[in-house]
């Protein structure tokens, strides 16, 4: 369902122009620029579903002039990515707002970019449990401490004045994951990424206390950034634009073309279920970056976490160490 008479233009034309985008010819926009000062960049590959724009940008990177694209595989369970991006080791990656802020806070040295889209969390719990305040006293299932997971809690509890260091029992598992722990009944909450909630769904599981997509205030700024390593950015710039272009058109063909997307990740091996990554792709309003600023979530974001005691710094300075909007400013002017 499209919210708007612009979304549905827009998803019209861009659905009627998907066999151009695919067929490797390159955009416009490139005659006016110079190539790109390297053909070869390396992405982090997240688990989650939700990242499909980075899965299927490789052919839109070959129209920028990036013709070969590795992948660092990673997870929710750990700061591998972050981590990565900052030493050097890949250029590009998909994180959550929420930890992009605390890992600027520790000093990482990463670049945020852009927003790619609006929430893909989903927090299920256990009946009688409704709302956020309900989860004082009781036990959240997370991969790690600092995990995703852990700090979008964590943010979600100071909002609503709880302390989540003291107000909630966490439970850190990898193996089983907190959606097997929440299933045997040994956690009273998890928060689910894609396509964890498609398949709790699947086998009746349905009683969700928050939808970071539907929700407010969590549906009114970005999920997952384009976040890049400073030394690629300052030495890259063209090339730079080009990824973010290139990202931003995945991000459009997610919101125009979910089926068509949805395949192309199962026949890459990203994911087995096409029904799981069609109803993700369905769900998740990738059609929201033109509308939302990437700024204010960065701010929003800092501030909760400040408020959580998770983070010392003002939310002005991780701006200002930690971003970087002047490639999104062109790209948004060139795509409308």
């Amino acid at each position: 369902m499209f919210s708007n008479r612009r979304d549905f233009l827009f998803a019209a034309a861009s659905t009627a122009a998907i066999g151009l985008v695919w067929s490797g010819q390159r955009p416009r926009a490139l005659a006016q620029e110079a190539p790109p000062e390297t053909t070869r960049i390396t992405l982090v590959r997240s688990p989650s579903l939700c990242a499909a724009p980075l899965d299927i940008v490789d052919e839109l990177l070959a129209d920028e002039g990036i013709t070969q694209v590795d992948y660092l595989s990673s997870s929710y369970s750990s700061r591998v990515g972050d981590e990565a991006i900052a030493s050097g080791q890949v250029d590009f990656g998909n994180d959550f707002s929420a930890p992009l802020a605390l890992a600027l806070d520790r000093g990482t040295k990463i670049t945020i970019l852009a927003g790619v889209h609006v929430g893909c969390y989903e927090l299920f719990a256990k009946n009688g449990i409704n709302s956020i305040t309900d989860l004082k006293g009781r036990s959240v299932g997370i991969p790690v401490l600092e995990s995703a997971p852990h700090v979008f809690l964590s943010a979600m509890a100071a909002l609503v004045g709880l302390d989540p260091t003291k107000d909630i029992n966490w439970v850190t598992s990898v193996d089983p994951k907190p959606s097997e722990l929440f299933l045997d009944g040994k956690v009273d909450a998890f928060l689910g990424f894609p396509p964890e909630p498609q398949r709790l769904r699947a086998q009746g599981v349905s009683h969700v206390i928050m939808n970071s997509g539907q929700d407010r205030p969590w549906s009114q700024y970005f999920c997952c950034m384009l976040v890049a390593n400073p030394d690629f950015v300052r030495t890259k710039p063209i090339a730079t634009k080009r990824v973010v272009r290139a990202i931003l058109r995945a991000t459009d063909l997610c919101f125009s073309a979910p089926t068509r997307v949805a395949r192309q990740v199962v026949d890459r091996g990203f994911t087995p279920n096409y029904d799981y990554a069609v109803q993700t792709l369905s769900d998740v309003p990738y059609g929201k970056w033109r509308d939302y600023d990437p700024e204010d979530t960065l701010r929003f974001y800092a501030l909760r976490l400040h408020e959580a005691g998770m983070i010392k710094s003002s939310p002005d300075r991780i701006i200002a160490d930690g971003a970087d909007w002047r490639f999104l400013r062109e790209v948004r002017r060139e795509l409308g």
